[in-house]
């Protein structure tokens, strides 16, 4: 028993569990900020443009029910949604970028530019300075070289 209390201490504090249970927490805490947003600025923009009440009690009644189609609810989901993945892809944009900057800085450079050579018999990928294809055996005339 005395195991598994071990490693479940270890999972846990395992730096990704610990930076997924952070994220989590500020996607809560922005989901709310967002909600906000759209519900208490947005949505009355919205009625104010086109008139009326507001944006989430828009619905088409359904005959024969008390209940109908509220798709305000709907457009204000979608509005949330697109708020939060804008702001995901500019963070995620933001991120590339500034790890791209890094490795420049660094002197490292991405290795899709520089290619790695080539066996010429099986035009396998071999390691610069390869005498031998360690795929085909096949004998090279001069160490290989991108």
């Amino acid at each position: 028993m005395k195991g598994i209390f071990t490693e479940f201490k270890e999972f846990i504090m395992r730096g990704n569990v610990m930076e997924l249970a952070v994220g989590i927490i500020i996607g809560g805490a922005f989901t709310a900020i967002v909600a906000s947003l759209v519900s208490d600025i947005i949505n009355p923009l919205i009625t104010l443009v086109f008139g009326g009440g507001s944006v989430e009690g828009l619905s088409i009644p359904v005959p024969g029910t008390e209940q109908g189609i509220n798709f305000g609810n709907f457009i204000s989901a979608i509005i949330n949604f697109l708020i939060v993945a804008a702001v995901v892809f500019l963070l995620v944009k933001a991120v590339n970028s500034a790890m791209n900057a890094g490795k420049k800085l660094a002197g490292k450079e991405d290795a899709e530019e520089a290619p790695a050579p080539t066996c010429p018999f099986c035009l396998e990928e071999v390691k610069e300075g390869a005498t031998r294809c360690p795929h085909c055996a096949g004998v090279f005339d001069a160490p290989a070289s991108a």
